[in-house]
């Protein structure tokens, strides 16, 4: 599955043609409006009495030394007011042209700004990365990758930009990134039953990683109350993990949780990629199948403001077995794996947490004896061989 977002809408719409067909019957209309028009019979008609008129005044007067009073220029009408008027019709005619485009262009521009070369009015998307294209999420992940993320610019996280420099940033946020296949039925068992497994893991992946309070180092109280407690040593092997935390019983193989006294998640995001399959199992059940990681971007709570980030990947399945022929509690999951990678988690300490490193501070646990190996790389496998604390290319 290819790591590139998904393609987004272009950002330059052209204007519609009924757009463009209304402001050609606008403008056409105005033009009209707006033309000179001949004077009506009746005005011809006034017009040719006042004439008359005033010559015979004249003719009366002729000789008298009467001085002729001052009239307003262009009272009457005539060829001046003509001549006027279509002066004014054709600036009208102009405007009418000029206008219309002008009141369009200035509210599509409104609508949408970006259609205005350099975007004057853009103000990035609030996590450093000048555009919504580079910050946008990638398309749910469908199949295993082929390789690793691509290389990103580093930068340094912030409290204000936790994920900068992570491959992280484009992906899901939290339950967004939970995408379910749609059910069907597998052999004998029914598509609401595949459709209710579904969700029962949605409910394990999500209360044993996303929730706040697991997070903070709270019971998974969700994510226990989903498996069958007639798996009766695998339940009860959890349950001691969460009381009394070891190196063979150690809490975090299943839940993400980090010792509240020492480190808080900055802001209320983590970054979610995988993906959810099932299919019909060897015992005639079937496996729903989680591959999934998760990204945590940590601050100290001693005040300090550096951000570390601990990436977690897992892999858990889950089966649905026949009741008629297994001792299953109908309704709930069976837990068959579950395997972890940590990707910037101290080494060989085993007090119920994830324990993330920070430059600044001194390294704690065992020095690191594995390989070096990139945490978002989501096309390797994991789970195999024995485990070993190794070190990590970015994170």
């Amino acid at each position: 599955m290819s790591d590139k977002p998904a393609e987004e809408p272009s950002s330059h719409p052209e204007i519609p043609d009924d757009v463009w067909e209304q402001f050609a019957r606008d403008t056409e209309r105005d033009i009209r409006a707006s033309a000179p028009k001949e004077p009506s019979a009746r005005a011809r008609e006034v017009t040719e009495r006042l004439k008359r008129s005033e010559a015979e005044s004249k003719a009366k007067g002729k000789g008298k030394g009467k001085k002729k009073g001052h009239e307003p220029e262009g009272w009457r009408t005539g060829p001046a007011w003509q001549e006027m008027n279509g002066r004014a019709a054709r600036k009208r005619r102009v405007w009418a042209v000029l206008g219309l485009p002008l009141a369009i262009a200035v509210a599509v521009v409104a609508m949408k700004p970006s259609l205005i070369p350099g975007d004057p009015f853009h103000k990035g998307d609030g996590n450093g990365t000048g555009g919504a294209a580079a910050a946008s999420p990638l398309a749910p992940e469908t199949a295993a990758p082929t390789a690793a993320p691509s290389a990103v610019d580093p930068e340094v996280p912030t409290l204000d930009r936790p994920f900068a420099g992570s491959p992280a940033l484009n992906w899901a946020d939290g339950t967004a990134g939970i995408v379910l296949p749609k059910a069907t039925a597998v052999g004998s068992i029914s598509r609401d039953r595949v459709e209710l497994a579904l969700q029962q893991a949605k409910i394990l992946l999500v209360n044993a990683n996303l929730d706040p309070k697991t997070i903070r180092g709270a019971r998974p109280a969700a994510a226990l109350a989903v498996l069958d407690p007639k798996q009766s040593e695998t339940l009860g092997r959890l349950k001691t993990s969460l009381a009394t935390p070891t190196e063979r019983n150690d809490p975090t193989q299943l839940f993400s949780r980090f010792d509240p006294k020492k480190v808080r998640l900055v802001g209320t995001v983590v970054k979610t990629r995988g993906r959810v399959t099932f299919a019909k199992d060897v015992h005639g059940g079937v496996t729903v199948h989680t591959d999934y990681t998760f990204v945590y971007p940590l601050v100290r709570t001693d005040g300090s403001t550096e951000v570390a980030r601990t990436i977690v990947r897992r892999v858990i399945d889950v089966e649905i077995l026949d009741p008629a022929r297994y001792q299953v509690t109908p309704g709930l999951l069976t837990l068959t794996k579950y395997d972890a990678d940590f990707g910037n988690s101290a080494c060989g300490v085993y007090n119920g947490y994830l324990n993330p490193e920070f430059d600044s501070a001194s390294p704690t646990g065992a020095p690191p004896t594995g390989p070096t190996t990139d945490p978002y790389d989501r096309s390797r496998d994991i789970g195999k061989g024995e485990a070993t604390c190794g070190t990590v290319s970015r994170t």
